[in-house]
């Protein structure tokens, strides 16, 4: 797991990789690869090597990744990002055999909203959602609301959708289990969503003057979908 031995997650993760048909490739922005409690080692330690394939940047043009857009134009291939054109997975899945590759965008909100509309290849494949009344487990990090999930959570979440195995979900969020009760120990706090926050009067931070980041607070207290 790469991390000092007081706070080491190897006794967390599978003793061998675990066997999927699914090939995820996630896109990381660039931002990701300098948080410390990042989420997507974790993930890439439970999987074969090329079972987890990461792509770091902001931009991917056919020209410098022609590989991704091969992938990206094969009718099996399927991205996860929410929205008014994403299909649930869970019904794709019935649908469907397992498609051979899935794309996650790994970054915050704002940051792969970025990425999803100004990259014209990640609009090629199947969108799907997760359809989930979780609460995050990633505890440690604020999450925009109630509901959102982090990468790690997300792929463990739709690799045992897509491979019918509850087991790897299960699996997968051993280590972010692990992760959060170190930290805690540590003295890390519990981060409550800004939507929990906010509905119960504890957001502590200066309101935005953005006209549309305070619409979308607003939202938010309103229990309106964004």
């Amino acid at each position: 797991c790469s991390r000092p031995q007081k706070v080491c997650l190897c006794p967390f993760l599978p003793v061998h990789p675990l066997k999927v048909s699914t090939c995820l490739y996630i896109i990381q922005h660039p931002a990701e690869e300098s948080r410390v409690l990042r989420t997507v080692p974790l993930l890439a330690a439970c999987l074969p090597p090329d079972k987890c394939k990461i792509l770091v940047g902001r931009r991917f043009s056919e020209d410098r990744y022609p590989e991704l857009a091969t992938v990206c134009r094969n009718p099996n291939t399927l991205i996860l990002y929410p929205g008014a054109e994403a299909t649930n997975l869970e019904e794709v899945a019935v649908m469907s055999p397992s498609p051979s590759v899935m794309i996650i965008i790994d970054g915050t909100w704002s940051q792969a909203k970025d990425i999803f509309y100004k990259n014209s290849l990640f609009r090629l494949p199947k969108q799907v959602q997760l359809k989930t009344s979780n609460s995050s487990q990633y505890v440690i990090r604020t999450q925009p609301t109630n509901t959102c999930l982090s990468t790690l959570e997300c792929a463990a979440v739709a690799l045992a959708i897509m491979e019918k195995n509850k087991s790897i979900q299960e699996t997968i969020l051993h280590p972010l289990q692990a992760l959060c009760s170190f930290q805690l120990q540590h003295g890390a706090q519990i981060h409550h969503s800004k939507e929990h926050l906010l509905k119960n009067g504890l957001y502590d931070k200066p309101m935005p003057k953005n006209k549309r980041k305070l619409r979308r607070m607003e939202l938010l207290v309103n229990n309106v979908k964004i």
